[in-house]
């Protein structure tokens, strides 16, 4: 098992959990600064006594909470959409990988790469040795080079799942009839974690997803020597 120290989220991995990363930072210091404005203007009402029964309106005011607001959602909105198309952009991409969610297992295919293809299941946890996750490591893992533009094609057997490894930015739903597609790219070596993200039957939780990103030439050998396995 892990040590508990390392029981956290993982760091950003790729440029788009970066920007996504940014994006929380820059709107969670736009909310605080507002909660605490309000909170000032709220103690202020309450403890000062100073009132003038003639005043009946103020335009100017309400012009000013009027616009204020309006640029505040302006300075969210635009790097929000500039996120939201980075999300969508798979251009060029070097290495297609196909996931099909099964009840309840990931398979998984390198369809334009040695015809690679093989099933990811739950390591239990009698089997797990020192250092491993609970519930969270798979039997394969799904290897892939670094500094390479990856286009994940994402759909389903059965029922509706959603492939998910938050340190790389991905976060695709895998509906049945219909195939997704989300890209991304991994800049340093490791191995990342992730979840089947939608309650998909009675072994939701038992869904593992692991990614390793290494060296292309470990990526060629690794490849090879799976496909004399099979």
């Amino acid at each position: 098992m892990a040590h508990p120290t390392q029981l956290n989220l993982q760091n950003a991995s790729s440029p788009l959990m970066e920007e996504l990363t940014y994006f929380h930072d820059h709107t969670l210091m736009i909310t605080v600064s507002i909660s605490v404005f309000v909170l000032y203007m709220m103690m202020m009402l309450v403890i000062t006594y100073l009132t003038d029964k003639f005043v009946l309106d103020a335009q100017k005011v309400e012009v000013v909470w009027t616009i204020i607001p309006a640029i505040t959602l302006v300075f969210i909105a635009l790097p929000s959409l500039r996120t939201l198309y980075l999300m969508d952009e798979a251009d060029d991409p070097h290495l297609t990988v196909k996931t099909m969610g099964h009840q309840w297992y990931w398979a998984y295919e390198y369809s334009d790469y040695l015809d690679l293809e093989f099933e990811a299941y739950m390591v239990p946890t009698r089997e797990l040795i020192y250092g491993q996750y609970r519930l969270l490591e798979a039997d394969h893992r799904v290897l892939i080079p670094i500094n390479t533009p990856i286009r994940m094609l994402i759909s389903a057997d059965d029922v509706l799942h959603s492939w998910t490894v938050p340190a790389l930015g991905i976060k695709m739903d895998a509906v049945p009839g219909r195939l997704n597609q989300a890209a991304f790219i991994a800049v340093r070596p490791g191995v990342f974690f992730g979840q089947c993200s939608e309650i998909c039957g009675a072994n939701h939780s038992f869904m593992p997803i692991v990614v390793e990103v290494a060296p292309l030439e470990y990526f060629e050998v690794w490849s090879l020597l799976l496909v004399q396995d099979n």
